[in-house]
């Protein structure tokens, strides 16, 4: 036993972790990289230019400086930020094969990533908050909306998204990575990383999960929750208002677009499948850049009042 244990810890001394890593993400679709290119790229502009835009209209007009058209434009922040962490990075990989990335640079983009990520399903909740207090409690609405009372709601969540990023990046840094430094993904997504450690993850898996749980998950069921007094409300009173549930409905929409993208991506890695790597890497890219691009087009066009400000200055 004892030489057995011995030589377990020699071994374990012999080992190097890594500190520089290789992003070898779509490394089996070679051939199919100038596609994959040009579907980001133009994902890419198209994110861009469609969240600038939206920025753009509600800073301009003073008519929309309301806390929903405000809370619209703070999701096109996120939405804006979230491809310039990682796709300028990876569209340049595909055309000069720029793929490494220190540990240090790896866990930075890790937390930015999944920080601001977890934005979009809170920044949700928060709107449903203001549908909530708009619908349900109309004669309070300003009074609740009001920054010191609406920060009650805005301070708790934002140190609850921190503390659970950080938890698990800060323990995704502690890994030994001795087996491999090559992150099958484009980004360092927090999975991606911690399957090359050569030690017991256990403890990652378990936090990856519970941050789950308690950001995306509990977000939603709180929305759930929210839209299902609102509509609820709305039946017992037999008022219908109509412009009032149209935005709802559009928070909906947007609610399960981002929902879907990220139970495809979160599945695609924690539940065994057949999914070939590529295939996962394109759905965990798609889950942070395919809502960054379809958020502001469908704010745009189902808000009436952004819709007509937009079509106005592209007209001028």
């Amino acid at each position: 036993m004892e030489k057995n244990s011995n030589s377990d810890r020699l071994r374990m001394d012999n080992f190097t972790s890594h500190t520089h890593f290789i992003l070898n993400g779509f490394s089996e679709l070679g051939g199919l990289k100038p596609v994959l290119f040009i579907l980001f790229f133009f994902m890419f502009i198209v994110s861009l230019l469609a969240n600038s835009l939206l920025l753009y209209v509600v800073i301009s007009q003073r008519s929309l400086h309301c806390p929903m058209y405000i809370l619209i434009a703070s999701m096109a922040c996120v939405d804006l930020s979230l491809p310039l962490s990682f796709v300028p990075n990876m569209l340049l990989s595909f055309l000069f094969d720029w793929r490494e990335i220190s540990l240090s640079g790896c866990l930075i983009q890790m937390h930015f990533i999944h920080f601001v990520g977890g934005f979009l399903s809170t920044f949700l909740l928060w709107m449903a908050l203001d549908r909530y207090f708009a619908i349900c409690k109309p004669l309070y609405y300003h009074e609740c909306m009001a920054l010191p009372r609406f920060l009650k709601f805005v301070i708790p969540l934002v140190v609850r998204n921190f503390l659970m990023i950080t938890a698990f990046v800060s323990l995704a840094g502690t890994l030994s990575f001795c087996a491999s430094n090559v992150i099958n993904h484009c980004f360092c997504e927090h999975m991606a990383l911690v399957e090359l450690a050569c030690g017991s993850t256990a403890i990652n898996n378990l936090v990856g999960l519970l941050t789950a749980f308690l950001i995306p998950v509990a977000d939603v069921l709180f929305i759930t929750a929210s839209y299902v007094v609102i509509f609820w409300s709305v039946l017992k009173s037999g008022k219908l208002s109509v412009k009032a549930l149209d935005t709802c409905i559009t928070h909906i929409v947007v609610m399960s677009l981002n929902l879907i993208a990220a139970l495809i991506a979160f599945l695609s890695y924690r539940i065994r499948n057949n999914l070939p790597v590529d295939i996962r890497v394109f759905f965990s890219t798609m889950y942070v850049l395919l809502p960054s691009c379809l958020n502001p087009i469908i704010y745009g066009i189902r808000t009436t009042e952004i819709r007509k400000h937009i079509l106005r200055t592209l007209t001028c």
